[in-house]
C-alpha cells in the first residue's frame, strides 16, 4: 500500500494554522535558551558611544582605506543607532503615574474622535503593545443607552470593534428583543485593548484605562448605562459584590451636569456558559425597556 506524502503547500498551510492557533491563545513571543528581562531592556539607557579607534597611518605609497574585518568605520559613516524602545513607557510607568497621566490626557478630549486619537497614542498601558487593534466603540454615540463590557476578545481585537464574536451576537439578540440595535445603542468596554490569551485585565490595567472610559461616558452623555458583568459594574460603582448579587440593581452615576442610572446585568459571555441564567438577564432587559419608556 502506497502512502501519499503531503505536498509542500499542505505542510505550509498546517504550519500557518499552528502559528495562528498560538497567536490566538496569546503566545506572542518565542522562548530563548536564556531568560530575558524585557522590561529592563526596554527601559535601559542607550549605551554610550565611544569614539572610533583611529587607524594607523598606512605605509608610504599605500592608499588608506578600510580592509576586510577592520573595526574602523569608513569616513563619514553615521554612528550606530540606539536600541529601540519596544514597549514605550509601559515598561517603566508606575500604575499611579500612568493613571494620573491618563486622567490628564482624557480631560483634553473634547470629542469622541479626539479621545480615540489620544487613546491610540497612549503608551503607558502594556496591553496596547500585545493587542492588534484599539477597540474603542460601536453603535450610535447619540443613543440614550450605553452598554459597557469588560475587555475585547479575539474577534473584537481582529475587527477593531466591541462585541463582534459569539457574545456580541447574543447581545444583539438581547437588544433586539426589547427593540434596540446598534443604531439606537452605544457599545464599549472599560478596557479598550485585548489582554493576551483573553485573560481578565489586571486591577492595574483597569485603573490605567478607567479615566478614558469615564471621559467616554461623559462625552456620550447617555440617559442610562448598562454594565455587562461584574468588572464593569465594580469599576463604575465601587461595589465589591459579585454580578449575581448586583444584577437587576440600579446605581446612581454622576455625570458633570446631572445624575443618571446605571443598571447591572449579566455578561453575554457568562450566559453562553450558563444558559440557564438567561431568564435573569431577560428580567433585567425588561427593566431596561421600562426605564427607557419612562415606566420605571
Amino acid at each position: 500500500m502506497l502512502l501519499s506524502m503531503p505536498s509542500p503547500n499542505d505542510a505550509q498551510a498546517d504550519l500557518i494554522a499552528y502559528l495562528d492557533f498560538h497567536v490566538e491563545a496569546g503566545a506572542d513571543a518565542v522562548l530563548d535558551e536564556r531568560p530575558h528581562d524585557r522590561f529592563s531592556e526596554a527601559d535601559a539607557p542607550a549605551p554610550t558611544l565611544r569614539a572610533p579607534r583611529r587607524a594607523p597611518d598606512p605605509p608610504v605609497g599605500q592608499t588608506a582605506g578600510p580592509t576586510a574585518g577592520s573595526l574602523v568605520p569608513p569616513p563619514g559613516s553615521p554612528p550606530p543607532a540606539a536600541p529601540s524602545r519596544t514597549f514605550g513607557r509601559a515598561a517603566s510607568a508606575q500604575p499611579d503615574e500612568a493613571a494620573s497621566d491618563a486622567r490628564a490626557r482624557a480631560r483634553q478630549a473634547k470629542t469622541l474622535d479626539e479621545l480615540e486619537r489620544i487613546l491610540a497614542d497612549f503608551d503607558a498601558c502594556p496591553l496596547r503593545f500585545t493587542a492588534k487593534n484599539l477597540v474603542f466603540a460601536d453603535g450610535n454615540p447619540e443613543a440614550r443607552v450605553m452598554f459597557l463590557g469588560e475587555a475585547p476578545g479575539a474577534d473584537e481585537d481582529r475587527i477593531g470593534k466591541p462585541f463582534m464574536g459569539r457574545s456580541g451576537q447574543l447581545l444583539d439578540k438581547m437588544m433586539k428583543a426589547i427593540g434596540l440595535d446598534r443604531t439606537s445603542a452605544y457599545v464599549a468596554n472599560i478596557v479598550p485593548w485585548r489582554p493576551p490569551g483573553n485573560r481578565n485585565p489586571t486591577p492595574q490595567e483597569v485603573a490605567v484605562c478607567r479615566p478614558f472610559v469615564e471621559r467616554q461616558i461623559e462625552l456620550v452623555d447617555p440617559d442610562l448605562i448598562v454594565c455587562l458583568g461584574a468588572p464593569a459594574t465594580q469599576t463604575l460603582t465601587g461595589t465589591k459584590d459579585g454580578i449575581l448579587r448586583t444584577r437587576g440593581r440600579l446605581f446612581p452615576y454622576k455625570l458633570p451636569n446631572r445624575e443618571v442610572k446605571l443598571l447591572a446585568t449579566l455578561h453575554p459571555a457568562f450566559l453562553l456558559r450558563q444558559p440557564v441564567q438567561k431568564r435573569l438577564a431577560w428580567r433585567d432587559f425588561r427593566s431596561l425597556r421600562a426605564l427607557l419608556d419612562g415606566k420605571a
